[in-house]
């Protein structure tokens, strides 16, 4: 993907200065996130209107340390990095993470800096999925994400969260449409099926 790529850079972009370009391998200054992240932010934005958090989600990701966890000791920068500023700046992010955290895609624990210290990134993914379950997620939306998952190779979290559920939704059907228990329990891993495993996922596409 990467070889065919440069070829196309090299015909339609000639001779551009590598001073112009940013290359993983040769660049600083980069963290992993899911190729889904746009769509989960068009998620959260469409449960958020008038205060979108899509963005602020997006922050997080950024600032993470290559782990789901992540320490917040200033909030100030977060928030300005979100796009917020003046004297309120933080007071507006706040409202952005409760609603991060109200929709599931992240888990907080408060700390020196106040509420959202400590922060757990949780998998869009499975959370995109958890909110179509809770009817939060529009048709087009969806399709879009399944299609995208299953492009990039990464359809087995959503078959692995679904067998998670499966032991507290015993002859429920085994689609997202089902009716799943929207409980903490089986949101946060305390369920009766902690034995469940998630199989390997293969990650390709673009």
């Amino acid at each position: 993907m990467a070889e065919r790529a440069q070829q196309m850079m090299e015909v339609h972009f000639p001779g551009m200065p590598e001073v112009w370009l940013w290359h993983r391998k040769t660049n600083d200054g980069f963290i992993t996130i899911p190729r889904t992240l746009p769509i989960a932010m068009q998620a959260v934005d469409a449960q958020s209107k008038g205060q979108p958090a899509g963005h602020t989600l997006f922050c997080l990701w950024a600032r993470s340390p290559d782990h789901p966890v992540l320490t917040i000791e200033n909030p100030v920068t977060f928030a300005a990095e979100a796009g917020f500023t003046g004297e309120r700046a933080v007071d507006t992010w706040r409202r952005r993470m409760k609603t991060l955290r109200e929709l599931h895609f992240i888990q907080t624990k408060r700390g020196a800096s106040g509420e959202f210290h400590y922060v757990l990134l949780m998998n869009p993914n499975a959370v995109i999925e958890k909110m179509r379950v809770d009817k939060l997620v529009q048709d087009d939306l969806y399709a879009r994400f399944l299609a995208r998952v299953v492009e990039i190779g990464a359809y087995g979290e959503i078959e692995a969260l679904r067998a998670f559920w499966a032991p507290k939704n015993e002859g429920a059907p085994p689609s997202a449409a089902g009716a799943v228990e929207n409980d903490d329990a089986v949101w946060t891993g305390q369920a009766s099926n902690a034995n469940a495993k998630t199989p390997a996922t293969t990650s390709s596409g673009v």
